[in-house]
């Protein structure tokens, strides 16, 4: 894509992170957690993969926000079971924090936007 937005790239690399990551859980997970957190992580892309295209953005940027959260917080469950390291879980913290700011940016100049219309 020419001139993707920052959220989608952003997005793109954290995906590609979490599903190399998690190809080392234990195959007892494989099943339950790693696909949660798998398919957490790719419907995020495609709910900003709609809202970039969609005129009416509010909602999906809701459920965006809501489906970050849920990630994060069976990261931290993949963290307190040892299936990410320290270095890892903060990386991919840090990484959710700065997606989520960008989302909470694009909620407040659509909310604006919308409002107007």
């Amino acid at each position: 894509m020419k001139n993707e937005a920052p959220v989608f790239s952003l997005w793109i690399d954290i995906t590609q992170w979490i599903l190399d990551r998690i190809d080392d859980f234990p195959k007892k997970v494989r099943f339950s957690i790693s696909n949660r957190v798998a398919n957490l992580s790719v419907d995020i892309l495609e709910l900003i993969i709609e809202a970039l295209y969609k005129r009416k953005k509010i909602l999906l940027l809701r459920e965006i926000n809501i489906k970050i959260e849920k990630l994060r917080v069976l990261l931290r469950i993949c963290f307190n079971k040892k299936y990410l390291s320290v270095k890892q879980y903060e990386f991919i913290q840090e990484k959710l924090f700065e997606s989520g700011k960008m989302i909470g940016g694009w909620i407040k100049q659509r909310s604006k936007d919308e409002r107007t219309v």
